[in-house]
């Protein structure tokens, strides 16, 4: 989204924000002062720092396991840097997630979960079938309401598919005990296979021995490595003063937004709310070539930076992030 420049005390205060909610020491603010823009008023945005204070201080395991993969470490080693990268989507399509994860109490660790699927991509399809951000396959995505049409695949739309995302793991999150292993292992393989295999090792989820759960398939045990060797890839990122100062830019905060019955292509209500249409679009792979296609019964929706509310300037942390959610 379009961003001005602003004064270097401006930049001091957003950064000298950041870092503190971060737990970045004070001194970095000295050698991580970059050019950092101001948003129009228009927008509402955050750090990049903010986000990731958000997901840090979200984790049911706020440290990197001692076992943790190097092998699925190195393979998602450029995964900080995508996100630095790539503020207006990657960056802020994680911030989205994360904020419907913590918003629905559920551990962060969830929010890896699009970097396993898709690479954190919307328009993400696989040979197989899978597409979308969480690689939903036609009947998993028809299961969890997100409406499938011709002209519509609500997978291919980061609104429909994380609500259902979000909703389904909450549902697993609650049928292992608050276990997030159990439950992303349950994403994977489904929660029948998981909870047969606590049933053959004559375990609980309470109190589950993981190497002693037996009929899992090795995929789905990688699956959680994966994610662990993610979350160290993420902690190790934040103690990286180059990559706090890339992180520092501010990021357009997005939201779910209702389409006006007169609307049928992105371009329209981005000229409406100067929001830039390609961003848009590369946002919303759910409207091919731009043009609004409304599923059966449902609004059109699309995703875009939120408007900022009367008054407020950037957030250092985003509603809700003063605690864990574990």
């Amino acid at each position: 989204m379009r961003l001005r420049p602003c004064g270097r005390r401006a930049r001091g205060v957003l950064l000298g924000l950041a870092l503190a909610v971060s737990g970045v020491p004070a001194a970095a603010a000295e050698t991580a002062d970059p050019a950092v823009d101001a948003p129009p008023a228009a927008i509402d945005t955050r750090s990049g720092l903010a986000i990731y204070a958000s997901f840090r201080e979200g984790l049911a395991d706020p440290s990197c396991p001692a076992g943790a993969s190097k092998r699925w470490q190195a393979h998602f080693a450029k995964a900080p840097e995508q996100l630095a990268a790539s503020p207006d989507e990657s960056l802020a399509l994680f911030g989205y997630v994360v904020d419907a994860v913590r918003a629905a109490h559920l551990p962060t660790e969830y929010a890896l979960i699009p970097f396993v699927e898709s690479g954190y991509r919307a328009d993400a399809r696989s040979p197989s079938g899978p597409a979308g951000l969480w690689q939903m396959i036609k009947l998993t995505a028809r299961n969890h309401e997100i409406p499938i049409r011709a002209g519509y695949d609500g997978r291919l739309s980061p609104v429909d598919s994380t609500q259902a995302a979000v909703r389904y793991l909450k549902t697993l999150h609650g049928m292992f005990a608050g276990d997030w292993r159990l439950a992303a292992m349950a994403y994977n393989a489904g929660e029948y296979r998981v909870l047969g295999a606590l049933r053959r090792s004559g375990q609980q989820a309470r109190d589950v021995d993981l190497e002693k759960l037996q009929g899992v398939p090795r995929v789905t045990r990688a699956y959680v490595s994966k994610l662990q060797a993610l979350t160290c890839v993420m902690l190790e990122a934040g103690e990286a003063r180059a990559w706090q100062a890339a992180m520092a830019d501010p990021v357009p905060r997005l939201q779910a937004v209702e389409l006006p019955d007169d609307v049928t292509r992105v371009r329209e209500w981005a000229a409406r709310h100067e929001q830039d249409a390609a961003t848009l679009r590369r946002l919303n792979p759910v409207y091919e070539g731009g043009r609004i296609a409304r599923p059966d019964g449902r609004p059109a929706r699309l995703l875009a930076a939120a408007p900022a509310l009367p008054g407020t300037a950037d957030a250092a942390t985003p509603p809700g992030a003063a605690g864990g959610s574990h």
